[in-house]
């Protein structure tokens, strides 16, 4: 199964996560298909908290791929973003 899910990245104490889609039998920080995203939990001044390809997304997710929870509502904020920006 395929699911669209957050690997780790950054420095002790400043996380730092790339939302990726992957297998679900990969490892956390292992071989992903592709990157879609970032998250940036501690994202001061003018840095972005999230950026995410929704596009991509929506591809994966009409392939059959799974968010996993955490992922669902940084796609909600993100589309949420998305259409007040526009």
């Amino acid at each position: 199964m395929v699911k669209i899910r957050l690997t780790r990245g950054g420095a002790k104490k400043r996380p730092f996560y790339h939302i990726i889609v992957t297998d679900v039998r990969s490892a956390r920080d292992g071989r992903n298909i592709e990157r879609v995203g970032y998250y940036n939990p501690v994202a001061a001044g003018n840095e972005k908290r999230i950026e995410l390809n929704i596009e991509r997304v929506d591809h994966w997710v009409g392939n059959g791929a799974q968010l996993t929870d955490k992922v669902r509502n940084l796609y909600k904020e993100a589309t949420k973003a998305q259409a007040s920006a526009a």
